[in-house]
């Protein structure tokens, strides 16, 4: 018994210890790891077209089908670049990267908030496959002039992600990769995104709390509590006056992300019934399109799919759950599929680009009610369950389903806000 107490003890006080040593090498990284002078040089600009690239590099994987298996060459200015994006949004950075056979390495100096410690961190990380292994590990962590042991450095940094806010975006961004082949000239991710991986990073990444976020919350929050509980609220009485604070809000380098907050500010309340605190205990009215509910509810949920993640995501999570419907649920419905893809194409002009984000403000700003950016879709077939719908369409590939596809892009193409 003796044994196994001591046993015991040993145990309880293992998390201790391991939060003990963490402790130690904070303090061992804030003290040797911070200087007054700059690793890197700092003072680079991004210009426009920078910006543009970056962005484009970080969404390089959105392209792929889910379910399917592909792969990202990204060259050392393309991780440069990207690097530099990331983490000049927060702070005046600086990031070089090299490439070597089976290695890359990040050399970075980050700027502090005045402090009587120092003025920089300066951090030298290198990743590399070892003993022939497809995913890459940690093989040397340098802070300042302080040398970790690479597996040490690996086990604090994955302790510090995984008790932080970044842990949900650690988790979506590495989970899908496969293997990671690192060579001189370019370095290249294998990966695979299952669906259930694509709706959580799209959960993930609507779930914003900027201070953006609440201003068109608060103008949501008044809309509602000026709203005649006699009669239905119009989508278009949401998205209207939103993207007209938009257009209010905007200048050409800031128009695709003021339609984003615009776009998850109407989900938030649409889906989740989401609004500013001052405004919580207001009555909750159901957002329709020709009188139904469920239309609003499909068009600004592909909506923010697209403006946050992906168009071909969002056509596939609305076939996903359509097939899903079809076997015991409210049935296979075209009419949302309608509503999916019209949300999914105006999702996407919100967000093509700054010029097309201000034209789209421009757009929604004149219309009348929600028939200017949705056709009417009610003779469409819906209710169909799993044995229907294989009778009438077999499947969603079948030149029968495509016939209905293609009617409702012709509907949805001739709509006035899409000219």
């Amino acid at each position: 018994m003796g044994l196994l107490s001591k046993l015991v003890k040993f145990l309880l006080r293992l998390p201790l210890y391991c939060l003990g040593t963490l402790l130690v090498a904070c303090i061992l990284i804030v003290f040797f790891g911070v200087g007054d002078e700059a690793d890197v040089q700092l003072g680079w600009k991004l210009s426009h077209d920078d910006v543009v690239r970056a962005k484009k590099i970080l969404h390089e994987g959105s392209k792929t089908r889910p379910e399917e298996m592909a792969t990202i060459a990204l060259s050392k200015e393309d991780l440069s670049l990207a690097a530099n994006y990331l983490l000049n949004r927060y702070s005046n950075s600086a990031v070089r990267v090299s490439l070597k056979p089976n290695q890359l390495k990040i050399n970075a100096t980050v700027t502090l908030p005045p402090n009587k410690i120092g003025k920089y961190v300066n951090a030298t990380l290198a990743i590399g496959n070892e003993d022939g292994a497809a995913l890459p590990s940690i093989t040397k962590f340098k802070a300042g002039r302080l040398l970790l042991p690479p597996k040490f450095a690996g086990a604090a940094i994955n302790y510090v992600i995984s008790h932080s806010a970044l842990n949900d975006y650690f988790l979506l961004a590495t989970r899908p990769i496969q293997a990671v082949d690192i060579k001189p000239d370019k370095i290249t991710i294998s990966y695979f995104s299952s669906l259930k991986t694509l709706i959580q990073a799209q959960n993930l990444l609507t779930r914003n709390d900027s201070k953006a976020l609440g201003i068109y919350r608060q103008r949501l929050g008044d809309i509602i509590a000026g709203h005649n509980p006699k009669m239905l609220l119009s989508l278009a009485k949401l998205l209207k006056p939103l993207f007209i604070l938009a257009q209010q809000r905007s200048t050409l380098d800031t128009a695709i992300e003021e339609n984003r907050m615009a776009i998850i500010a109407v989900n938030d309340y649409v889906n989740k019934g989401i609004l500013p605190q001052s405004k919580a205990k207001q009555p909750r009215y159901t957002a329709v399109m020709y009188k139904r509910g469920d239309l609003a509810q499909h068009f600004i949920a592909s909506a923010v799919i697209t403006a946050s993640l992906d168009k071909q995501v969002s056509a596939v999570v609305g076939e996903e759950k359509e097939l899903n419907d079809s076997q015991g649920g409210s049935g296979f419905s075209f009419i949302d599929i309608a509503a999916d893809k019209a949300g999914t194409l105006f999702g996407e002009l919100a967000t093509a680009s700054p010029e097309q984000a201000r034209k789209l403000q421009a757009a929604m700003a004149a219309i009348k009610d929600y028939n200017d950016f949705m056709p009417d879709p009610r003779d469409l077939p819906e209710h169909m369950q799993q044995a229907e719908f294989k009778a009438r369409f077999g499947a969603i590939n079948s030149e029968a389903y495509r016939q209905v596809v293609e009617e409702i892009d012709k509907r949805i193409a001739a709509m006035p806000i899409y000219q």
